[in-house]
């Protein structure tokens, strides 16, 4: 089993208590280890990763929101200690992380499996369910 890294929890900081709790339950779940690349972000880092094409927004879910916390976190695997957003058990981690919040009653949105930018590493709570 593995567990996250003291760098992946701090990265977790000023996340949603319910996707962190899915993150959390996910990395017991999955056999395959990962981290938390991106939690939390200022308007700043987004304005530069939309600039870089790798966002559509500049209202991203890692932006604080009303309620206070971040509602979007970025994954990697962990591969032959590298991190890797490409590899093709990544799908290992979105298994785990739907288990999850199947589990806690969490709604979850994958990056990974939207029709018009497709944003593999992301997951944010779901845009419907809470209110944002």
């Amino acid at each position: 089993m593995f567990k996250l890294s003291r760098r992946s929890l701090g990265q977790l900081e000023g996340v949603h208590p319910d996707l962190v709790r899915v993150v959390v339950r996910a990395i017991e779940l999955t056999d395959i280890d990962f981290g938390v690349s991106e939690g939390v972000r200022i308007e700043y880092r987004q304005k530069q990763l939309k600039a870089q094409g790798k966002s559509t927004t500049l209202k991203s879910k890692h932006l604080v929101q009303h309620d206070g916390f971040g509602h979007a976190v970025d994954l990697y695997c962990l591969v032959g200690g590298k991190a890797s957003w490409e590899h093709k058990d990544f799908r290992k981690v979105i298994q785990a992380m739907f288990t999850a919040a199947i589990e806690l009653d969490v709604q979850i949105q994958a990056g990974g499996l939207w029709r018009s930018f497709i944003d593999s590493p992301h997951f944010q709570l779901n845009q419907n369910f809470y209110g944002v």
